[in-house]
C-alpha cells in the first residue's frame, strides 16, 4: 500500500491563516489515485497559532467544514482512506478529533484526544470530561486493516502504549504537532511507539520553518523502529510503500520463540510497580466536580470509623471524599484514629500519642461498634494509601496536641507528605487543620498540596475561619455548624475558597447547605446524603 504524509508550513501568526489554510488545501490537491492511506497533521482547522480561545472558535468556524468537505472529496478523488485531525462540536462542546474517511469519502470513524494539554483544557477550553473515564483504545477497522491512533501530546504517555498494543492493531495514525521537540527526539518518541505496538506508525505534522530542527518531522516508521521516510522541516508531501500486515517478531528472551516485543513484555509485567492507573483512578481534587459528599471517617454508620469496612464501603458507593483523621504514635507511625485517647473507639487506654504501634496493635478497635467487628486493628496510613490512592480525595485532618509554646511537629509532618508522595497521591488529599503553627508549616514543606483550614478551638476562631484561609492561601475551609452564616460562604467564594461544612446526617439540612451554596457535606451517612446529589 502506498502511504502519503502530508506536512504544511505552520505560522505563529494568526493573521496568515486565510493564506496557511489555502496553501494546506494545495497539499491535498497534489494527492492522486496512486494512494491508499493520507494523513494530515492535528489541528488543519486552526491552520495558524490561535493564542485564544475565541480566536480558536473564529478559525474553526471559517475553516473547519470547509475542510472536512475537501478531504471527502480527496477521500473519492483518489480513491484512498484519509485522516485528518480537526474539531468536532458535540452537546458537551468542541473535541480535538481526528476523522477516518474511507475511500468513498464518509466518515467511518472518530478518535477523540485522550491526553488534552493544560493549555486546551483551560484555555481554549475544549470538552475533556471524556478523558476521566475508563475506556478502551479507539479501533477503526477497513478493508481489513486495524487502525489505533495518537494526536500529539498522547505521544508521552507511555503507559497507553501496551494497551494499544493488546489490540493487535496494524497502523497507527498520528496526528500531531509537537512543536517544540526535536527531529531526533520526534524521530526516537515514534520509533519507540512502533517497536512497542508492533505497528507502523504514520505520523503527519507541520513545518515551524524549512530551517528549524524543530517540529516536523513527519514520518512512516516500521514496526521494527525502522524509519522508512522523514520529512524533517520539508514543506510538502511524501510517500512510502509498506505492507500493512507486515510484524517484527523476536525472541522472547534469549533462546525462547519469537514474540512481538509487547507480549514479551506482558509475560513479566508488575503493575504494582507503576503509577496509579485503571478504571477505578478518579478525578483529582483539583478538578473534581462539585457539590460533593465526604463520607466522615468513612460510611461509619455501617462500620466503625476511620476502619478499612468504613471507607471501602463509602468508596464503593461512590464517595467522591473520605475524611478521616491522622496522629503520631510514640514512635513516630502515623496512624487513623479521631480522639486522642483510646477509650471511646477501643479496648484501651490512655493518650495514643503514648503508645508505639506495637502497644497499639493489642487494642481492638472493632469491638466496641459491634461484636461483629471484633479483632479489628488500628489502621496506619499507609494502609489507607495502598488500598484507596488515587480512588478518592482524601480530606487528611491533621490532628495534634496543643501545648504552648509548641508547634506542630515538623519530622510528623514530613513523614505525612513522604507517604502520600510515596502513593504518588498528591493530587488527590488536601490538609484540614486550623491552627496558625500548622498552615505556616504545611506552607513551608508542602506548598503544592492543598489546604483546608479548620474551625479548632474557641467560637471566636470559628467565626473567623474564612479570614484565616485567606490568611494562609487555604484553597479550602471547613465550617463547623452552627458557626457560619451566608456571608461567610459568599466571602469565601468571592475569594476562590471551597466551603465544605462539618456536618449535616439529615437530607432537609443538607439540601438547605447546599442551596446556600456549600460544595461539600461531610457526613457520618454517606448513602442517606449522597442520594441529594444523585
Amino acid at each position: 500500500m502506498k502511504v502519503c504524509i502530508i506536512q504544511p508550513a505552520y505560522s505563529t501568526d494568526f493573521s496568515k491563516s486565510d493564506k496557511y489554510f489555502e496553501a494546506q488545501l494545495e497539499l491535498l490537491k497534489q494527492c492522486d489515485d496512486t494512494m491508499d492511506i493520507i494523513v494530515m497533521p492535528e489541528s488543519c482547522d486552526i491552520p495558524c497559532l490561535a493564542g485564544s480561545r475565541e480566536n480558536g472558535l473564529i478559525s474553526t468556524k471559517k475553516f473547519n467544514q470547509r475542510l472536512l468537505n475537501t478531504v471527502s472529496k480527496t477521500a473519492k478523488r483518489c480513491n484512498a482512506m484519509v485522516f485528518v485531525n480537526a474539531r468536532s462540536t458535540l452537546e458537551s462542546g468542541l473535541r480535538n478529533t481526528t476523522y477516518c474517511f474511507n475511500r468513498q469519502g464518509e466518515i467511518v470513524g472518530q478518535y477523540y484526544k485522550q491526553h488534552l494539554t493544560p493549555g486546551e483544557v483551560s484555555k481554549t477550553k475544549l470538552d475533556s470530561n471524556y478523558s476521566y473515564e475508563f475506556s478502551e483504545p479507539t479501533i477503526v477497522e477497513m478493508e481489513g486493516i486495524r487502525f489505533a491512533f495518537m494526536v500529539c501530546y498522547d505521544n508521552y504517555f507511555y503507559e497507553a502504549f501496551p494497551n494499544i498494543a493488546r489490540q493487535n492493531v496494524d497502523v497507527i495514525i498520528n496526528c500531531s504537532h509537537q512543536r517544540s521537540d526535536t527531529h531526533q527526539a520526534l524521530q526516537i518518541m515514534t520509533q519507540f511507539l512502533a517497536y512497542n505496538t508492533n505497528a507502523y506508525v504514520i505520523r503527519s505534522s507541520v513545518s515551524m520553518d524549512e530551517n528549524s530542527d524543530i517540529g516536523g518531522a513527519s514520518m512512516v516508521v516500521a514496526p521494527d523502529g525502522k524509519v522508512l521516510t522523514n520529512m524533517y522541516s520539508r514543506v510538502g508531501i511524501e510517500t512510502v510503500d509498506i505492507d500493512v500486515k507486515d510484524k517484527y517478531y523476536k525472541p522472547a528472551g534469549f533462546g525462547n520463540p519469537l514474540a512481538a516485543h509487547y507480549e514479551y513484555i506482558e509475560k513479566g509485567r508488575r503493575p504494582w510497580k507503576y503509577r496509579p492507573a485503571g478504571s477505578a483512578i478518579v478525578r483529582p481534587d483539583s478538578i473534581m466536580p462539585y457539590p460533593r459528599i465526604c463520607a466522615h471517617r468513612g460510611f461509619n454508620t455501617i462500620a466503625p470509623e476511620n476502619s478499612m469496612p468504613a471507607f471501602g464501603a463509602a468508596v464503593a458507593m461512590g464517595a467522591e471524599e473520605i475524611e478521616f483523621d491522622l496522629w503520631p504514635t510514640k514512635d513516630g507511625e502515623i496512624v487513623s484514629i479521631h480522639d486522642p485517647f483510646l477509650e471511646r473507639v477501643s479496648d484501651g487506654r490512655g493518650v495514643v500519642t503514648e503508645h508505639t504501634y506495637e502497644e497499639l496493635l493489642q487494642y481492638d478497635f472493632g469491638v466496641k461498634y459491634n461484636e461483629r467487628f471484633k479483632g479489628m486493628k488500628i489502621l496506619k496510613f499507609e494502609d489507607i494509601l495502598k488500598k484507596f490512592s488515587c480512588h478518592v480525595v482524601m480530606n487528611l485532618h491533621i490532628k495534634s496536641l496543643k501545648f504552648e509554646g509548641v508547634e506542630y511537629n515538623r519530622i510528623i509532618l514530613q513523614k505525612i507528605i513522604d507517604l502520600i508522595d510515596k502513593y504518588d497521591c498528591r493530587k488527590y488529599v488536601y490538609f484540614m487543620n486550623g491552627e496558625e503553627d500548622f498552615l505556616e508549616l504545611a506552607i513551608e514543606m508542602a506548598p503544592d498540596i492543598c489546604r483546608c483550614c479548620g474551625g479548632a478551638g474557641t467560637a471566636e476562631k470559628r467565626w473567623s475561619i474564612v479570614e484565616r484561609a485567606i490568611k494562609y492561601d487555604c484553597k479550602k475551609v471547613q465550617l463547623f455548624k452552627p458557626y457560619f452564616n451566608q456571608e461567610m460562604i459568599d466571602k469565601a467564594h468571592a475569594n476562590g475558597i471551597i466551603c465544605n461544612v462539618f456536618w449535616s446526617d439529615d437530607v432537609e439540612e443538607a439540601r438547605q447547605f447546599l442551596e446556600m451554596g456549600i460544595d461539600t457535606i461531610l457526613t457520618n451517612d454517606y448513602n442517606l446524603i449522597s442520594q441529594i446529589i444523585k
